[in-house]
């Protein structure tokens, strides 16, 4: 029985640092920084949801935001009780990451950084992978995903190797272009990559799960940088699984899982949180502890 851990993806800013050549977000989305309003109506939201839920933290880029660290992130800790992830470019300098994991001590569950090899060095980003998870608690999963470019096969090879010599998670995503993953000119190529018949926690190959029984709109949302809560990213795609506006303070989840609709899951989340049935980590046995559990992917 998949094991569900309620989560929430939130676009803290839509504006990135970084302009990669490849990003599937269109420029005119890639803009935009919250006001500390706008922030904190979501944070009222999110402070009244039930239970404990896990906050993940994205863009854009999360930490562009000079707000993240002076506001959001305070003010997570202190007014709710939930769990914070992130997914993060990692340009942050050190003495701004060392003062986010103290921040969050206790609290943090997922830390993704993607390598972009447009903007950093593999050295250099893999010298200050090794450096931060030495700071880390044992709970802490740390990954760094990499989109493999088609044609660009053998960088990804190289990053693989580099961050597993290290003792650093490599997780791979798949390139994706509007409506699906692209149709790469040597797939065999990717088979040292991402493995025969990859599994959500292996790589990102945004699969099909239609007809599945799906949690998303009840124990899983995506909320965007202008407030707007969605059942799943597919879902806003297609203009379909609108949850209200937390800006005015409007969260309508849905009252019980329904089979999924779709034909593309282009983000391992939802899989790897137990939001769809039959797919993702497993429950473990009473005695288990966070540093055994299955390795969840971002």
């Amino acid at each position: 029985m998949s094991r569900r851990i309620p989560t929430i993806e939130w676009q803290v800013a839509g504006a990135c640092n970084y302009d990669c050549s490849y990003c599937i977000q269109s420029k005119r989305y890639r803009r935009g920084r919250p006001s500390a309003d706008a922030l904190e109506k979501l944070i009222d939201v999110f402070a009244k949801l039930p239970g404990e839920w896990e906050i993940k933290c994205s863009g854009g880029e999360a930490f562009a935001h000079p707000l993240f660290m002076q506001f959001v992130v305070p003010e997570l800790m202190a007014r709710t009780r939930h769990r914070i992830s992130v997914l993060t470019n990692f340009s942050s300098d050190r003495e701004e990451l060392a003062r986010f994991v103290a921040m969050t001590r206790g609290r943090l569950s997922v830390f993704s950084a993607s390598l972009h090899l447009e903007f950093v060095s593999l050295e250099e980003f893999a010298t200050k992978a090794e450096w931060f998870c030495g700071s880390l608690e044992p709970s802490v999963r740390f990954v760094v995903n990499q989109v493999v470019l088609p044609g660009r096969e053998a960088d990804a090879a190289r990053a693989q190797a580099e961050l597993r010599a290290r003792g650093i998670r490599w997780f791979p995503q798949l390139y994706k272009v509007k409506g699906g993953v692209f149709a790469y000119e040597h797939p065999e190529r990717l088979i040292p990559l991402i493995g025969s018949r990859p599994d959500p926690r292996q790589a990102n190959v945004a699969p099909s799960y239609r007809g599945k029984l799906c949690h998303a709109g009840v124990e899983y949302f995506v909320v965007d940088k202008d407030g707007g809560a969605w059942s799943c990213r597919t879902a806003k795609r297609h203009g379909e699984g609108y949850l209200g506006n937390l800006h005015d303070g409007v969260l309508t989840r849905l009252s019980a899982p329904a089979p999924c609709p779709y034909s593309i899951c282009p983000c391992t989340v939802p899989a790897n949180r137990g939001m769809i049935e039959g797919v993702g980590p497993q429950r473990q046995p009473p005695h288990a502890t966070d540093g055994s559990e299955t390795p969840v992917a971002p």
